[in-house]
């Protein structure tokens, strides 16, 4: 009798190079070096130590707010026939996940013994989050902004330079996310010994997938014990979430990646339309290339130019994707999907009139999809509502169609 050959197991944690498959690594300026070293060599350690740990879920109980509720949306499972529960990281100080992940990396950078930290934003909350934390522990904060996002989220830039950061606009590029992130990374390349640069999302060079992540699977880690006692079961049949470079995706997939019953569902900006050439679809429109430090998934022209992405959103508005949500898609573990503009819009609208939440327009997204996707109404789906609205307020308002 013949042996029946197992398929191997697909990982889906980072290798000891910092690679999901084939999508990661570090790829990077010589002057780098030494600070991505640095991480490498101590991010681990640091942060599975006894009094980081310590410090850190203190600080996400007392200062976040956290665990954030998991809340059944009635209205909204009617109108889709299925159970639907929203993970409210809106609610969140500060208003989205991302202060999961600066509590976690300004916590890395004093032990690290770093004077100053840099960020780049693009919607804005990442850019509030790690200007809060440099406040909250008394360090200089440079945010680095595309300046056509601080156009479109100029209630952010305020709370920013009202909590002491330095805003400064890039204008280059298309003026958005990814020019930030250009500037952002110059700028270290100028100051590599003194500074911390906090990556807001899973993209950028090993070990910055890697910890971002860590930092946000708070979010799954609730998850399971929360939908546990009000369903009697740890898995969903769905987790959804928007991906630009996909760091609430990350948190929220998380403590699920080896579970396959469970469904992964990412949410891309299709901007106008996939095909209309104002997209932000990376896994419909992008091919493998490297992207601010990593291998992944990346829109570029047959010579490896980066093609400008739009979205309506600022924090989906991004050429590339992070390299664990590259190796989802590329495994087939996630399924993804893009949502246009005014479908995202239309559902930031209906979640606001059915829930009283009014969502981020990147939450707006994942909301969407609920329309596209096959539902039982025994199917329970947990959305990663990941920020609110009230920085979209101007967006809302010019769309108009409420």
């Amino acid at each position: 009798m013949s042996e029946v050959q197992e398929k191997p197991q697909i990982s889906f944690q980072v290798n000891d190079n910092g690679y999901y498959g084939q999508f990661g690594g570090a790829f990077i300026p010589e002057m780098l070096h030494p600070n991505i070293q640095e991480l490498r060599e101590n991010y681990l350690a640091i942060t599975q130590s006894e009094d980081f740990r310590q410090e850190f879920q203190q600080l996400l109980k007392d200062y976040v707010g956290r665990p954030t509720p998991l809340y059944h949306a009635e209205r909204l499972s009617q109108q889709y026939g299925a159970n639907v529960y929203l993970k409210r990281e809106d609610l969140c100080h500060t208003g989205a996940h991302k202060v999961n992940n600066t509590i976690g990396q300004i916590l890395l950078a004093k032990r690290l013994n770093k004077k100053y930290i840099i960020a780049e934003t693009g919607a804005g909350q990442h850019g509030v989050a790690t200007a809060t934390v440099c406040a909250l522990m008394g360090m200089e904060c440079k945010v680095f902004m595309g300046a056509l996002d601080t156009e479109r989220q100029k209630p952010n830039v305020e709370r920013m330079r009202i909590l002491g950061a330095e805003v400064i606009p890039a204008h280059s590029g298309s003026k958005t996310l990814k020019d930030a992130t250009n500037e952002a990374m110059r700028h270290w390349i100028n100051h590599p010994i003194d500074s911390h640069y906090i990556i807001g999302s899973v993209v950028g060079p090993h070990p910055y997938p890697d910890m971002v992540t860590r930092f946000q699977s708070v979010i799954s880690e609730e998850t399971k014990w929360q939908l546990q006692e009000k369903t009697g079961s740890e898995d969903p049949d769905y987790v959804v979430a928007c991906v630009g470079g996909g760091s609430n995706a990350a948190g929220a997939y998380y403590h699920y990646l080896d579970r396959p019953n469970v469904q992964l569902i990412a949410v891309e900006a299709g901007g106008l339309g996939v095909t209309s050439g104002r997209s932000a679809a990376t896994t419909a429109l992008g091919k493998a290339g490297i992207l601010h430090g990593s291998r992944s998934l990346v829109m570029q022209t047959e010579d490896g130019q980066v093609i400008e992405p739009h979205s309506i959103s600022a924090g989906l508005d991004y050429p590339g994707i992070g390299p664990l949500h590259a190796h989802l898609f590329d495994s087939g573990r996630a399924t993804f999907y893009s949502v246009t503009d005014d479908e995202a819009m239309q559902a930031g609208i209906q979640l606001s009139r059915l829930e009283g939440i009014i969502p981020a327009i990147e939450t707006a997204h994942a909301i969407s999809v609920l329309a596209q996707m096959d539902l039982k109404s025994s199917d329970i789906v947990i959305i990663n509502l990941s920020g609110r609205g009230d920085k979209d307020l101007e967006t809302y308002i010019r769309w108009g169609k409420y």
